[in-house]
Formats: structure tokens, sequence, C-alpha cells
């Protein structure tokens, strides 16, 4: 994959993620050419954004798909990580095609989550025939984090609804009806995030799990993202990125 060279960033969002983000951009010989936060919003404008070759969003639920907006109209490629935001992700997606910009979401940019979610497919494929086992997820971050169940949980129970039948609609809670798949979700510091697909049967179990052991990963993936998208039109995941 060709890696694009010394780009300018914008960071839309400098809490710990647009940090560890800033960590791995600079290490990779890319320069922050913007950082903005609540403090200075005001910042966001025409003038600013237009030294960037691309922009990261890590914010949160409720400013994400403004700032998403905003990045498209003022034309800068933008990769966003936040979630919690996707009722109006196909608003976003017309209007990135509208104005031929470029636009990048993952639930999450972790190389190994991404390739976690190809396992995930494959067992539940496996086992959609199965019906002696009933599957419930669990999902485990941090107590900062502002939505549950989180976008990677969401993105992996539904890949586990697309394949076994018997489930039709997740859940956030323990449920003992058959047709719901339960993610539990549990907030404990200091954890990035652990994912837990388990599928139990009266004889055995099997589970697959996936444990963030800190934010470099998805950071890494992040800045990977910002290299594809640099220089392109069009809507593209961690698929693309990866070649998945």
């Amino acid at each position: 994959m060709k890696k694009n060279k010394h780009m300018n960033i914008a960071l839309i969002g400098y809490g710990k993620m647009g940090k560890a983000i800033e960590t791995v951009a600079l290490e990779k010989g890319h320069q922050i050419v913007l950082k903005i936060d609540i403090d200075n919003a005001a910042d966001f404008n025409q003038e600013n954004i237009s030294k960037a070759d691309v922009a990261i969003e890590f914010t949160g639920p409720h400013s994400a798909f403004e700032n998403v907006m905003k990045c498209l109209e003022l034309g800068i490629p933008v990769v966003c990580g936040s979630t919690g935001w996707l009722d109006k992700f196909e608003t976003a997606t017309n209007y990135c095609q509208e104005k031929k910009g470029a636009l990048l979401y993952a639930s999450n940019y972790s190389i190994g989550v991404n390739l976690f979610f190809e396992i995930n497919k494959y067992v539940a494929q496996l086992m959609s025939t199965h019906k002696e086992y009933n599957v419930v997820m669990e999902e485990i971050h941090h107590t900062q984090k502002k939505d549950a169940p989180s976008g990677t949980a969401i993105t992996l129970a539904e890949q586990v609804l697309a394949a076994i039948q018997q489930k039709k609609q997740w859940v956030n809670e323990a449920s003992n009806h058959p047709e719901d798949l339960s993610i539990i979700s549990k907030r404990i510091d200091p954890a990035p995030g652990t994912h837990t697909i388990k599928y139990t049967s009266a004889v055995d179990d099997i589970e697959i799990i996936h444990t963030a052991h800190n934010r470099v990963g998805f950071a890494g993936g992040a800045v990977l993202a910002a290299e594809f998208i640099h220089g392109k039109q069009g809507i593209f995941s961690m698929k693309e990125v990866l070649g998945l």
C-alpha cells in the first residue's frame, strides 16, 4: 500500500484519543496543524482547516455529525471515529457524495479489531446451523465511555444477527428471550476495551475475545486511515484501508 508522507493533520477532538493520535502521527513524520477542543471551537473555521490535508474527528455522539458535516462543507477529507451518531450517517454520506468529498468512518480503528470483525463473521457463520448454542456478548470499557453499547459491540452484534437467524435484535441487557442477542455493557477503569462473543450449550462453551491493552492500536489505525483517504474521493471504511 502506498503511504502518504508528511501530511498536515487537523485533530477535531483533543481528548485521550486525540492525544494518542497526535503521538503516532508525529512519530510517522506528519504535522498537526490544528487542534480543536471544547475550549477553542471558534478556531474550527475555513482559514484554519484549509491548512490541513485531512481531519481526524474523535469527539462524542452529540458533536460528531456536526463536525463531520463541517469538514465536508469546508472541503477537507475526514476520518471519523466517534460512535453513537449513526442514525445520521446516511445524511453525511449523501452530503459527502454531493460535495465530492471523502469520508472514512469506522466504529473501531484498531487493526486487531478489524481482523476480529472478520473472525466474528466466520464463527457466526459456522455456528448458524448449531441451534443448541445460545450466543451472548459482553463489552467492557473505561467509565468515561459515553455510549453503551460501544460502536464496536454494535458492529459485532449486527454481524452475529446477519448469520444467526433465530436472533432478531440486540438488546443492551441480559435477556432470556430466545430472539434477543444480549449485549452486557460494563464500565470499569482503566479498561480501553474488551469485547467477548460467547456461544453456550449444555455440553460446552466457545468464545472469542478481543482485549485492547492501550489506545495505541486505535490511534495507529486512525493515522493509517488518514494516510489512505488523503487525495481520495468517496465513502470508505477500514476494510478498504486493510484490504479485507
